[in-house]
């Protein structure tokens, strides 16, 4: 009896580095052309440790060290692919993607549509991103617009171990290059943004539950992680549970929607909820310009428009550089996120892009 077949209907409490490497663990054994690389993912187990223990169980060639190349990485996946294997690297941070991108973007994500459909390059990339772990600019970025504008690529932002597993299980069955991003800030537990609060750990949260064995969850499904009625928030990752936290403080009936997958879309679970409630608040990490919000505000005025009571909100990041010594200055907050629903519900005006609010003079603080 194999492994699979052991595990079979086993659930286990896991942390998000346990499900990815769970999944990882789980294609290596079922799927003979499944390989994982990168930096330091093979002895050492990555610097998260989400590959530990993988080249023990299942050999240096099929877990194994890389160098440092991220170009190198990822070009000798494509190669990989296109040859029918199934990569799984990973870029140690998603800020480390850069050197890359011609192999992403020319490569990767073209080959379908270069070759017919001859050849494809089922390759996923795994990348740890997002900030609110005093990693400063260059381990805190939130990249994933840069991803979405490119045809031929899937980007997948899971927020829970749960979704983390299924999803990378998907990625990886996936005959398309997928972009997989991991916001590192909940590797081990759900964050709410009130990081002068105890860490809660997955083990105490019902997602962190996750099947031991095989299973997936469809690429481009959006989740209700809130249902409600007042507003909408459209978010992803660690702005999850910023959005539970702002909806609690504002004592507002918001629906979360946990989107997931940001390309492709799933539109209709947007649409539904927006048409339902009236309001809808868009929120990320990213900078506000020309982040994933932007097409989510276009596709919403355009699905939406005669159903919006008050125009579509926006709470981003900053246009600037992820700062080390003010990260919750740039981080979305609760107190922030409040503000702007009840905005939304009371018809108060938005404020002028780009200018942070005072926060000591926030309706409902005086």
């Amino acid at each position: 009896m194999t492994n699979l077949q052991q595990n079979a209907g086993k659930t286990a409490s896991m942390t998000m580095i346990q499900a990815l490497r769970s999944a990882m663990d789980v294609m290596l054994e079922r799927d003979a052309n499944v390989v994982v690389f990168g930096q330091d993912v093979g002895y050492f187990g990555g610097v998260f440790r989400c590959t530990e223990g993988l080249q023990a169980k299942h050999g240096k060639e099929r877990v194994f060290d890389a160098p440092i190349s991220e170009g190198g990485i990822v070009g000798a996946a494509v190669g990989m692919a296109a040859y029918g294997l199934r990569p799984v690297v990973e870029i140690q941070f998603a800020d480390y993607f850069y050197p890359a991108t011609d192999q992403i973007v020319s490569e990767a994500s073209r080959l379908r549509y270069r070759s017919a459909g001859d050849f494809t390059a089922p390759l996923t990339i795994r990348m740890p991103s997002g900030g609110g772990i005093y990693g400063g600019q260059t381990h805190s970025q939130s990249p994933e617009a840069l991803f979405t504008h490119v045809a031929g690529l899937r980007t997948v932002i899971p927020s829970n171990p749960y979704d983390a597993k299924g999803l990378l299980i998907a990625a990886i069955e996936c005959d398309d290059p997928v972009i997989f991003l991991e916001p590192k800030r909940l590797y081990n537990g759900p964050f709410d943004g009130h990081h002068d609060k105890p860490v809660v750990p997955w083990s105490r949260h019902p997602m962190g539950n996750v099947p031991v064995g095989y299973y997936s969850i469809p690429l481009g499904l959006a989740s209700i992680h809130r249902p409600g009625n007042q507003l909408t928030i459209l978010t992803y990752g660690t702005m999850v549970y910023v959005a539970e936290a702002a909806t609690q403080e504002a004592g507002l009936d918001a629906e979360i929607i946990d989107l997931r997958t940001l390309w492709p879309l799933d539109i209709e679970t947007v649409v539904r909820s927006v048409r339902k409630t009236g309001h809808c608040l868009i929120l990320h990490e990213a900078t506000l310009t020309s982040g994933f919000g932007a097409e989510l505000a276009a596709l919403v005025q355009e699905h939406c428009f005669f159903h919006l009571e008050a125009p579509i909100e926006r709470v981003t990041g900053w246009d600037t550089p992820y700062p080390h010594a003010h990260e919750w200055a740039y981080f979305p907050s609760p107190k922030r996120v409040a503000n702007a629903m009840r905005r939304l519900i009371t018809g108060e005006p938005a404020l002028p892009p780009l200018i942070p609010e005072n926060e000591s003079t926030i309706q409902g603080d005086h």
